[in-house]
């Protein structure tokens, strides 16, 4: 297994309009051409072992299609990883590498050095609180259905990986649950930033 987790947006926060473009390059670079690049070196080594492989891309803000104010470069290379994965999954199914699999993880807000840079408003703060977790509660939830991928394409196809796989730690109906928690329960107020 590959997993394609590196990403930046460069710690710094701001309309697109006043962000530097040395910044811009950055976060184009690390998250989509980094991604791209990585996926063919792991492509390279899969394809001559005998079991294939999987490579999983982390998504982020964006990739569901939403505004990513703030952070637009950032929003626009995530939402790309889908279509890319999709991609490369034809690519892969056209060359006969039936074997090699290309899924999306999305790991929702994680209180990394990255999501925590941008919490420098109200309404930052206030969906951090709400939203976030941290790594280790993520990893716990990712990691076991990120290992069942290749038992689960085995037990499917025999010789190939199947459909690709989409796993997701914050769905829509947990963010709206926690969202709603905290309006009227005041649920996770202050839990990683004091608000006003």
């Amino acid at each position: 297994m590959w997993i394609n987790n590196a990403g930046t947006n460069t710690y710094r926060v701001g309309p697109l309009a006043n962000q530097a473009p040395e910044d811009i390059v950055a976060v184009v670079e690390t998250n989509v051409l980094g991604v791209m690049l990585c996926c063919k070196e792991a492509f390279r080594i899969m394809k001559d072992q005998p079991s294939g492989g999987h490579v999983f891309n982390m998504d982020g803000a964006g990739a569901d299609g939403g505004a990513t104010p703030r952070f637009a470069a950032y929003g626009a290379t995530k939402r790309g990883l889908a279509q890319l994965g999709k991609s490369l999954q034809s690519e892969l199914r056209s060359d006969g590498l039936k074997k090699i699999g290309v899924h999306n993880l999305s790991p929702g807000m994680v209180t990394t050095d990255l999501l925590m840079a941008g919490t420098n408003s109200k309404v930052a703060k206030f969906f951090v609180n709400c939203l976030a977790e941290e790594p280790e509660t993520v990893a716990e939830f990712l990691v076991p259905r990120i290992r069942q991928v290749p038992e689960a394409s085995k037990a499917l196809l025999g010789d190939g990986v199947g459909s690709s796989q989409y796993i997701r730690f914050l769905n829509q109906a947990k963010a709206y649950s926690q969202i709603l928690g905290r309006i009227f329960g005041g649920a996770r107020k202050n839990r990683f930033v004091q608000e006003e």
